[in-house]
């Protein structure tokens, strides 16, 4: 499948090559990027990840997208929706030095639209750990609002909701 590419004010959003290796590396390294995401991993988990995510594109027709910033990775951002997932889920991950600047909230947005335009889904979920108080402002500039928990690997996230608006048509 051919991953479409998305672009924002700032951001352009596209599909994963094998050159993002490095770079998703050293992100996915970083513990305090991945404090909420089951901690630190290596190479070769950064590089099963990604081809989990190309996996995912093919089977599901959506998925995560590479976020770049003039050219640079920053971070990933997309539609997750494993087996056994609660719902459709809006997910971001972002390198600690693109924090605090909107790229997570940009890029999500973009996601969002995306996906009232290519899914009928009436709702999308974001997965966030109870003490990311980061991604929980995300999740509420999205228009999301916290509800029930859930659980993933044992660890308890809260579900936050987006409802579909009356205005979009699914595909």
């Amino acid at each position: 499948m051919e991953v479409p590419t998305l672009t924002t004010e700032r951001l352009t959003l596209r599909g994963w090559r094998e050159d993002d290796l490095a770079p998703y590396a050293a992100m996915t390294a970083d513990p305090e990027v991945m404090r909420f995401m089951g901690g630190p991993v290596g190479e070769d988990d950064a590089w099963r990840q990604i081809a989990l995510f190309t996996g995912h594109w093919e089977l599901r027709g959506h998925g995560f997208w590479v976020v770049e910033r003039e050219g640079a990775m920053i971070g990933r951002v997309g539609l997750w929706r494993p087996h056994g997932w609660p719902g459709l889920e809006v997910g971001w991950l972002l390198a600690r030095d693109a924090w605090g600047q909107g790229y997570a909230t940009e890029a999500a947005r973009a996601s969002v639209e995306h996906a009232w335009r290519s899914t009928d889904v009436e709702r999308l979920i974001s997965l966030i750990a109870p003490e990311n108080d980061a991604s929980a402002r995300v999740a509420q500039r999205l228009g999301m609002r916290p509800g029930a928990g859930w659980s993933i690997r044992g660890e308890p996230v809260i579900i936050h909701a987006l409802a579909r608006p009356d205005a979009a048509a699914p595909r």
